[in-house]
């Protein structure tokens, strides 16, 4: 367990810039992305499918596509810049001193190897000393941990012979199994139903308070934001658009594409008869970033100058920062 506080800077990202090159030009992946994270501390990274949020988490990880560039930024981890690792120093960070947990368990586990043989490797890559014993017992050990029932059983079966939350509950035993200070989740509840995803969140969580390690939750459901994170950064089209405390962000929300998002989601107290909210439009395309704000042709308040200036940072409340010239009037 890490005796580190909240107060204390786990990773520091500034100006970070992506872009992938294609045969049709610079697609503008990610685009000026900053913020803080701190031992001990969830957040939650929400947005639609293409907003940036996979792509910022794997360059974190030496995960980019060999297509794809970091054109400017540092990641300040401890004080050293994961964007300046060789692969020699990702190889000994990634699984060690970070975990992560991919979107869909069937093709991240190996189907040709046992689990038991796939925990033991992530041992024996970060601890050439370690005893086939110990091992086999810190395996066992992480599988109780994660709420896999009889494991012993379990460590000699193949994916394929688990179900879809066994399954993903390997991969969060995977990412956590060298006590690691980051986890990074990748939409982890996205192919599970209802009752597992409220199981699995539960897992992470009472993971995360036991040992203390921070965790990016990468997700599209402001639901599971609500339920898991301690704040929120909502991008849109690579771009932040709203970042803050989960509670700040939920009850004054200041960027009317969080609002959309916000409007969108499902509750108790809809009436069934009415169609849930949409926001408008379509995504915009990376391959031409608009001059102005990125969200402004499916803004129902654009004004003229959103299509022409790229809206400033204003600060709310303490950490809660957002990009709309709706705070500038």
């Amino acid at each position: 367990m890490m005796n580190k506080t909240t107060n204390e800077v786990l990773l520091q990202v500034e100006n970070l810039q992506v872009s992938f090159f294609t045969p049709k030009g610079e697609v503008k992946a990610v685009n000026d992305i900053h913020y803080t994270l701190h031992y001990n501390e969830i957040m939650g990274i929400v947005g639609e499918s293409g907003s940036g949020k996979t792509v910022e988490a794997f360059t974190l990880m030496g995960l980019l596509a060999p297509n794809g560039k970091i054109k400017e930024g540092r990641a300040l981890f401890e004080g050293r810049d994961l964007l300046k690792f060789s692969e020699k120093e990702y190889i000994n960070f990634r699984g060690k001193e970070a975990g992560i947990i991919f979107q869909n368990p069937m093709t991240s586990l190996n189907p040709v190897y046992t689990i038991g043989k796939q925990l033991k490797e992530v041992l024996f890559l970060h601890n050439k000393k370690i005893q086939k014993s110990e091992a086999e017992a810190r395996v066992l050990d992480m599988l109780r941990q994660v709420g896999i029932n009889q494991p012993e059983k379990r460590m000699k079966q193949y994916p394929h012979e688990l179900s879809g939350g066994m399954r993903q509950r390997i991969m969060i035993a995977m990412g956590i199994i060298n006590h690691p200070k980051l986890l990074i989740a990748d939409e982890p509840t996205t192919a599970l139903d209802v009752t597992i995803q409220a199981q699995i969140l539960d897992l992470i969580r009472n993971i995360q308070k036991k040992t203390g390690m921070a965790v990016i939750f990468i997700t599209h459901n402001l639901g599971v934001v609500a339920e898991i994170c301690d704040k929120v950064t909502v991008m849109y089209a690579g771009h932040i658009v709203e970042q803050g405390k989960v509670r700040d962000v939920f009850y004054y929300t200041r960027h009317p594409y969080t609002r959309g998002l916000l409007e969108s989601m499902p509750s108790l107290l809809t009436d069934t008869k009415e169609p849930l909210a949409m926001i408008q439009g379509s995504p915009v395309n990376l391959l031409e970033l608009p001059e102005g704000c990125p969200f402004a042709d499916r803004c129902k308040h654009c004004m003229e100058k959103c299509k022409r200036q790229k809206p400033p940072q204003t600060q709310f409340e303490e950490g809660h920062i957002a990009y709309c010239w709706l705070n500038h009037r």
